[in-house]
């Protein structure tokens, strides 16, 4: 595969953005966490989603230089419209807004609602937990998954994430989707040219099947668990925020082309005692997990931990981009006349 510096391909993914419709402060931001992603090895959150942000804007799914708005707030809460913005500008503005409330309230809910594709949550929580904050996100879409025990799309695959500070270590962060696998995922199989294992979708008839061409319907991860899970982000992301996303469409008024909606939560270690006290029994409770003897010659892990680690090789050694999604990005390059870094021609 070729590989490509992380510097080369943000400057790359701004340029192709950019070129695409997006605002320059939209790109900007957009690229970043992209890039984010492929730096810890989340090819299915990386550039591989540029061509479709592109076509998105074409299709006016995404309003490329929207600013969001507050429009609710009360106490420790606050509500952004994105009027779809860009998921990066959108998550990114309820990141601010939520540490803010939790420097005065100890913690702060805001929800990003009317915003697009939100990416790798865990970029988000990151920041949080880069302030010294509990960081929680979630987002929430169209149907993508089905309904435990049933055949039809019925639920998006809704992910969580939750991140904590650890004194002088990376942060712990957990960033999971509620699906068996994320969708991106499906797609980087497919730039891939690999099959993927059993139990991650289902075809149009509603039959197992491990090609990711054939996918139409992402299974939940643990059965009722993560559909029950996904069901309850669309409660807290949507419903609440006052833009319910599945509802609709199950019921039939929905256009179709609805929105994502985020919520990110910030929470202060201080309004709850001593964060000091908080870090120390964070590094504890580090040390006792990775201090567990391993059922194989892997070493135990934290979330996140390895996303981390992968980052540091790539950053010093460069991110490797699959044959599939170098083409594809070449491909929309060529359309949009923006120079290709030589190391993708490669």
């Amino acid at each position: 595969m070729p590989t490509i510096s992380a510097e080369a391909l943000t400057g790359f993914a701004h340029a192709l953005l950019t070129a695409g419709g997006f605002a320059e402060d939209s790109a900007r931001q957009t690229a970043s966490l992209l890039v984010w992603a492929n730096l810890r090895g989340i090819e299915s959150h990386g550039v591989l989603r540029i061509p479709r942000y592109i076509e998105m804007v074409k299709l006016g799914l995404v309003v490329p230089d929207s600013v969001p708005r507050t429009v609710r707030g009360k106490g420790a809460i606050a509500v952004l419209d994105g009027g779809r913005c860009a998921g990066a500008v959108g998550m990114n503005a309820a990141v601010k807004s939520a540490a803010t409330l939790a420097a005065t309230h100890g913690i702060g809910w805001c929800a990003a609602r009317n915003i697009s594709h939100c990416g790798a949550l865990g970029y988000f929580t990151g920041a949080l937990a880069g302030q010294g904050l509990i960081g929680i996100a979630m987002s929430a879409s169209k149907p993508l998954m089905s309904y435990f025990g049933s055949r039809d799309a019925a639920l998006s695959t809704n992910p969580i994430s939750i991140a904590a500070p650890v004194a002088g270590g990376a942060p712990v962060i957990l960033d999971m989707s509620t699906s068996a696998v994320a969708l991106g995922k499906v797609t980087a199989a497919k730039d891939k040219g690999i099959e993927v294992p059993e139990g991650w979708g289902i075809d149009k008839d509603g039959n197992p099947t491990t090609d990711p061409a054939k996918i139409a319907v992402l299974l939940p991860m643990a059965g009722p668990k993560g559909s029950g899970l996904s069901l309850m982000i669309e409660v807290l992301a949507s419903v609440l925020a006052g833009l319910p996303v599945i509802g609709p469409i199950l019921g039939g008024s929905g256009s179709g082309s609805e929105p994502f909606n985020g919520l990110v939560i910030a929470a202060d270690p201080e309004a709850f005692g001593s964060a000091s006290d908080f870090q120390i029994a964070m590094t504890e409770l580090s040390d006792g997990i990775h201090g567990l003897r391993s059922s194989t010659d892997a070493p135990i892990l934290l979330p996140g931990e390895r996303g981390a680690r992968t980052a540091a090789i790539r950053q010093r050694d460069g991110i490797p981009i699959s044959p599939g999604t170098a083409e594809r990005l070449i491909k929309s390059a060529t359309e949009l006349a923006v120079d290709v870094p030589a190391d993708l021609r490669t």
